[in-house]
């Protein structure tokens, strides 16, 4: 069976590239003081990390996948600083008005990320654009994609 993949690329599509524009930068500048002080939809959340290589740390909004008590993010955009950043420390930090909570990550295996990739995309809308898989697409196709798009279990305790 031929990749999803394979397929949106002989028809001409694909995913969209990610790319830091103007305005991507002005709309996560509005975004995270919103998150910070809790006026944003329920699954965004305002996520600092430490720098890998600085230890300051950055913050950017994230959405939240909840789904039977767990808890994960995932990085609609592929390989971002705050995923690297995220890998690095082992331990992330979520805040969504005066809540604040430090929680470890673990990394999830494709084919463990893969109910979570497709929880996501049928909740998030805005960033399908970036994933090359339809929520039919089968679980070959959806396997395939899910290292694209790093999944993270949140653990309390971080």
């Amino acid at each position: 069976m031929a990749c999803a993949s394979l397929y949106y690329r002989e028809m001409g599509e694909g995913p969209k590239p990610y790319r830091v524009s103007p305005l991507r930068r002005a709309i996560n500048a509005l975004v995270r003081p919103l998150a910070r002080l809790g006026l944003t939809g329920p699954r965004t959340y305002l996520l600092t990390v430490p720098g890998r290589k600085t230890g300051r740390p950055w913050s950017t909004p994230v959405s939240m996948v909840k789904e039977g008590g767990e808890r994960w993010l995932v990085a609609p955009y592929g390989d971002r600083n705050w995923v690297k950043n995220a890998r690095a420390a082992g331990r992330v930090e979520l805040r969504r008005g005066r809540r604040r909570e430090r929680l470890a990550v673990d990394e999830l295996s494709p084919e463990e990320a893969v109910p979570v990739l497709r929880r996501y995309y049928e909740l998030g809308r805005v960033t399908r654009p970036f994933f090359d898989v339809r929520l039919d697409s089968p679980h070959d196709a959806w396997l395939a994609e899910a290292p694209r798009h790093p999944v993270f279990r949140l653990i309390p305790g971080g």
